[in-house]
């Protein structure tokens, strides 16, 4: 395989709302860039870069995935990433190490949720974008419509460098603004010929492209005083200034493409390599090892580092590192130090990934991307380098999950398999979390959605041969009290020889949300002796956590211990635990308790035209309207939603809007249950035979 240098190199990754066509795109790419030699169709489930089962048969994107062509000498390494909410991390961390998004837009849809997500990202890491306006083939396709929807959401320095040639199913070609130049495509798109634009065609050219040149002598000073002077740019000046300014995050170039089609892929091409700085050009941010400050590094430096941005489970390979190399070279049979784990780490084959399949290859210089496999210590995040190196990449930070799911191995002998399984599975996605729930003993497996734990499960029997059953887990309701009360509570038993005894007063008092739970000792004159004061804590600490209406953890009151008695000879600890939990049932039974519930923040994205269903919808789910944004031809709706009403909310949306609505959510904060519900949910938890104070008294 042949190597490259950094200025040979442009890192891309391919990021946008699901649907948007970005694995169509990387696989277009990658066939006029004769990496492969037949187009290969989403539909067919042919592409390079989604080569899982289940992306296959669900036709999406549900992890990053790395494939590569080579341009007019230059290596155009493509991360396709997910566009769906659930997966969203993957793309976040794929944005680390590239040099410009490419962020694909469907010309029907215009801006959606995971656009603005994505550019946001960018945004935060100061990454360059291009915009790539895709699928302009289909029907109701709109260059015009998408503009407005792209700026009104993104900013007015999106702007086009290409206009489309032909609309919707007569799409062919395209205008290039910059060199003022028709290009269209053979029937099979792998041929572009190059000549003047079409007469009927000139004025709109004309007035786009200047456009375009009063937004690129907007972002430079020089410029600007140029243009006010002649009224335009030379050519030399707009190429340049183009160039720089959408390195510096100040203009957004778009272009335009129909990926499934093969039409506009090589004046795409032609786009990244004028427009997207080398990976020489572009260093990846990094802090200093002590102080975490931010810091810099010479890209000139001969000794390999490296950024690990992806982790793979894999039955077979072991662990797979995808990384990529910031100085120097990573090379084959070497050894090389991880600095977060203070490792060192041996490297035996380095490989380029092609989806699937890996190309040997003995050393990857600064600027690639790569993989080696099995590294014993080695996670996403981690930086690679000599034991000198005075730097670090920064963390990676990790969504935390939203919705869990209780699952139950179907053969019994595999209860220690999932362990492992998804040990090794939380390495490659650090959004998944399992855990085993001390309240319910479920072992419980969380993560971004209903979609993602499926995916997580559909993993867990096709790479581990481990086969779960999922079941919707108990909602983590919690108990509270609303009114402040004095309980008594006594425990005494005579028996031949030593008794017990145990007395003590206490006063409970409702606190505000979120501040769980406060005991405060006011005993005075030694009415209980100080060594067992511990010991009432103790028994109220673990009457609580028991439940009182349904077994669910009592929060957010304060107990006061003021008064009690005891004896000198038949007092313990034992006895004074047993009087706490007696004056903890005492008080519940005056306190007025009630149950509360989590309560999610969501954002739900769909057409327009959904809008009102939607929120009838999440009316009926006992859900609070926070307010409704229209954004180009769709419509984002906020509300505050009971967990108990989202757990089969992502079955409802797909089905209502056909696949094309989204939503996000996450943990807000815990509310009052209604005495409807409430009366409901106590007796399911009665049912479920859960034990609670009140019962054991």
């Amino acid at each position: 395989m042949k190597v490259y240098d950094a200025e040979h190199i442009r890192n891309l990754a391919l990021v946008g709302h699901s649907g948007a066509g970005k694995t169509q795109l990387a696989s277009a790419l990658l066939f006029d860039g004769g990496a492969v030699n037949r187009l290969g169709l989403v539909d067919d489930g042919t592409t390079v870069t989604d080569y899982d089962e289940e992306e296959i048969a669900r036709k999406h994107t549900l992890s990053a995935s790395t494939a590569f062509a080579e341009w007019k000498k230059t290596k155009v390494n493509l991360i396709d990433t997910p566009g769906m909410a659930n997966f969203f991390s993957d793309s976040r961390n794929a944005l680390r190490v590239v040099e410009a998004a490419l962020v694909v837009v469907d010309a029907v849809s215009g801006s959606e949720v995971i656009t603005e997500k994505v550019w946001a990202a960018a945004n935060d890491i100061d990454l360059p974008c291009l915009v790539v306006l895709n699928r302009l083939d289909r029907e109701r396709a709109s260059l015009s419509r998408s503009i407005e929807s792209l700026q009104e959401t993104l900013g007015r320095t999106v702007v086009p460098i290409q206009l489309p040639i032909g609309e919707e199913k007569d799409f062919r070609g395209v205008i290039d603004l910059v060199a003022m130049k028709a290009i269209t495509f053979s029937d099979d798109g792998k041929t572009a010929s190059t000549g003047d634009v079409p007469a009927e065609l000139i004025a709109e050219a004309n007035a786009a492209r200047e456009a375009l040149i009063e937004i690129v002598a907007e972002a430079d000073e020089s410029l600007m005083e140029q243009f006010f002077e002649a009224g335009t740019l030379t050519q030399e000046q707009l190429e340049a200034g183009l160039k720089t300014a959408t390195a510096n995050r100040q203009v957004f170039p778009l272009v335009c493409t129909s990926a499934t089609e093969n039409l506009g892929i090589q004046p795409l091409f032609d786009a990244l390599l004028a427009y997207v700085p080398p990976a020489s050009e572009r260093t990846l941010p990094v802090v200093e090892a002590s102080s975490g400050d931010p810091a810099t590094y010479d890209s000139a430096d001969a000794s390999p580092s490296a950024l690990v941005w992806k982790t793979v489970a894999d039955p077979f390979a072991g662990r797979i590192t995808m990384f990529r190399v910031a100085t120097g070279a990573v090379q084959a049979d070497s050894t090389i130090n991880n600095l977060n784990r203070d490792a060192t780490e041996r490297i035996g084959s380095v490989a380029l990934m092609q989806g699937k399949a890996q190309e040997g290859i003995n050393e990857l210089r600064a600027g690639d991307l790569g993989t080696v496999a099995k590294l014993k210590e080695t996670r996403t995040g981690d930086t690679l380098a000599s034991k000198e190196t005075a730097w670090r990449f920064p963390s990676f930070q990790f969504t935390d999950p939203v919705l869990s799911y209780a699952i139950e191995p179907k053969s019994r002998g595999d209860e220690e398999k999932i362990s492992t399984a998804l040990q090794r599975l939380e390495e490659e996605d650090p959004t998944i979390r399992y855990a085993r729930d001390s309240q319910t003993t479920q072992l419980l497996l969380s993560g971004q959605g209903q979609l993602h734990i499926e995916v997580t499960v559909a993993k867990l029997k096709r790479r581990f041969g481990v086969e779960v059953n999922l079941k919707l887990p108990r909602i983590p309701y919690r108990e509270t009290i609303k009114v402040a009360t004095e309980a008594h509570g006594r425990h005494k038993k005579q028996t031949g020889g030593h008794g017990q005894f145990g007395d003590c007063k206490i006063k409970v008092a409702p606190l505000q949300r979120g501040e769980d739970f406060k005991f405060v000792d006011e005993i005075f004159g030694g009415a209980i002796p100080r060594g067992f004061i511990p010991a009432v804590e103790k028994g109220i600490q673990e009457a609580r956590v028991r439940g009182y209406l349904a077994g669910y953890p009592m929060v957010d009151f304060q107990v006061t211990l003021f008064d009690g008695s005891f004896h000198p000879v038949d007092s313990n600890e034992m006895s004074f635990k047993m009087a706490g939990r007696l004056a903890f049932r005492d008080a519940m039974s005056r306190a007025k308790p009630t149950l509360l519930e989590p309560v999610m923040s969501v954002e739900v994205y769909a057409p327009s035209d959904f809008a009102g269903d939607l929120m009838g919808d999440l009316n009926g789910r006992r859900g609070r309207i926070g307010g409704m944004e229209t954004r180009g031809a769709s419509t984002s709706i906020k509300a505050q939603v009971p967990m108990a009403e989202m757990l089969t909310y992502e079955q409802q949306l797909t089905s209502s809007t056909g696949g094309r609505g989204s939503y996000h959510m996450e943990f807000s904060h815990y509310e009052e249950v209604p005495a409807h519900v409430q009366q409901q949910v106590i007796a399911d938890a009665k049912a479920e035979g859960g034990h609670t104070e009140e019962e054991d008294g």
